[in-house]
């Protein structure tokens, strides 16, 4: 089934019931024969960048443009708040440099997403956006504005609890479906608030407009515009030469193919090869280096066991999470309604008093690698965990040790995807036009997954006065008893 058929499909739904606004969503497609004059049913520019009315002056692209519609979601309260939210999380208390936030990275993913659909434009019939609903470009367009919109402060750190911490793309859905978001996008762009919400966060149980479902590709998948921008904003903040990416070849090289596997998916062109794996080697290095750093994972640990004290506690209830900032977090945690190991916490971290490495295991450790690895996804065991490490070694040390002074610092394991798709407009001698990335490459997900297993590292952490003590007794008592207990 091609577009032109599933949008003739699509209209049809619209005149069973739907309401007025979302009836014209569908009414209006691409024509690649009156480019270059793109208009939505408001006679619009349909890219912001086309006649912007204002620019954001970026570290990364110089100048951004910024239509009346995207100017009046940056002014709003919610998209605000990101300017107090550090993308890096603790990065900063290595690299000073790295205080960017979740409100530049959401404009340049915004402005990589706008050039990304500016090039497939381009392209007309050919391998562009012709036949794609008006409507889901200008989805997708503000979807990458709003993306991190849900964000809880400090990254992604806090989401490693699980219940009952929703994923910050849930309360990304909420806050786009209640709030003056909401009126924007129904008033000013006529989009549907639960569509746009779609993007960032896929329904499970219905489908989504179908070409919403293609263009997403774009937001959130192997070759994506989150990753094209944080990646080198990220080595840029941190003054790092990891995170090159050919941006410009890489976009250049998108392509719509109308029947991969009976649906139309984006694709590569051979040109796209190398920017792309750039991309994935860009991506190991910025963990190795940045993202896994031992201090800045050890203050990662205290903040979690900090919020989750809290929260058992009752002292605080997960909804009040949500909206806060890096500031206004701590000075929460460092209330006196707080217990008080969460004050004891939030008080090294505002200081700026990491924990420290004691014992580190790796893969190559086998059983315990692997039993301690499995606490990432039971964090009311890794506690419990950290208590009794805690207990049984202040007997065999015969010194007093509070059970939130060692902690364990078990990095999230990290998905590789490769599901790309490279054609070939003249393939050489072997090849077929359209080819998936391992054929084309042979390299695969499983190979960056299992370098990545032999990088991360699960670390024993302990307040900064126990660690002469358990240096030296790390293997004599610190090994076997996190053995016996774990």
């Amino acid at each position: 089934m091609n577009i032109q058929d599933q949008q003739t499909i699509h209209t049809k739904e619209a005149n069973n019931g739907l309401g007025g606004d979302q009836l014209r969503e569908t009414e209006q497609v691409i024509d690649a024969s009156t480019r270059p004059s793109w208009t939505d049913a408001d006679n619009l520019p349909l890219l912001p960048d086309q006649q912007p009315i204002s620019t954001v002056r970026d570290s990364l692209y110089d100048l951004i443009p910024l239509g009346p519609r995207e100017e009046k979601l940056i002014g709003t309260r919610e998209f605000l708040r990101l300017q107090q939210v550090r993308q890096l999380g603790f990065v900063y208390r290595i690299w000073p440099g790295a205080t960017h936030t979740r409100y530049e990275h959401s404009l340049g993913c915004y402005h990589l997403t706008v050039r990304a659909l500016r090039a497939l434009l381009q392209r007309g019939a050919d391998g562009g956006l012709d036949g794609i609903p008006i409507s889901s470009v200008q989805a997708l367009v503000v979807a990458s504005l709003l993306h991190d919109i849900g964000h809880y402060p400090y990254s992604h750190t806090i989401e490693e609890l699980g219940h009952p911490i929703p994923h910050h793309e849930k309360i990304g859905r909420t806050i786009i479906e209640q709030s003056e978001i909401a009126t924007i996008l129904e008033r000013d762009y006529h989009l549907s608030p639960e569509r746009v919400a779609d993007i960032i966060d896929p329904p499970r149980h219905r489908a989504m407009h179908s070409g919403d479902q293609l263009l997403s590709q774009l937001l959130s998948g192997a070759l994506d515009v989150d990753k094209l921008d944080y990646l080198p904003r990220d080595a840029r903040a941190c003054n790092v030469p990891y995170g090159g990416v050919d941006v410009s070849r890489l976009l250049g090289s998108l392509r719509i193919h109308p029947n991969v596997h009976g649906q139309p998916r984006i694709v590569v062109t051979h040109k796209g090869i190398s920017p792309l794996h750039s991309l994935l080697h860009a991506r190991q290095e910025m963990f190795d280096n940045i993202y896994w750093h031992h201090t800045s994972r050890s203050l990662q640990a205290m903040l979690v066991r900090a919020v989750q004290d809290a929260l058992l506690a009752g002292a605080m209830q997960a909804p009040q999470l949500v909206g806060l900032h890096d500031a206004s977090l701590l000075a929460l945690l460092e209330s006196d309604v707080m217990p008080t190991s969460t004050r004891a916490l939030a008080e090294q971290l505002t200081l700026r008093h990491p924990y420290k490495v004691v014992l580190e295991i790796s893969r190559l450790a086998g059983r315990l690698f692997n039993r301690l690895d499995a606490l990432f996804w039971d964090q009311e065991r890794r506690r419990r965990i950290e208590q009794a490490l805690a207990s049984e070694l202040a007997t065999a040390l015969e010194t007093e040790i509070a059970d939130y002074e060692i902690l364990l610092d078990i990095p999230r394991p990290e998905k590789w995807e490769m599901d790309v798709w490279i054609s070939f407009a003249h393939p050489p001698v072997g090849m077929e036009p359209l080819m998936n990335w391992v054929e084309v490459t042979g390299l695969q997900s499983d190979s960056l997954a299992l370098y990545e297993q032999h990088q991360r590292r699960i670390r024993v952490l302990v307040n900064e006065r126990l660690r002469p003590l358990l240096i030296a007794h790390q293997h004599d008592i610190l090994l076997p008893t996190l053995e016996q207990i774990s």
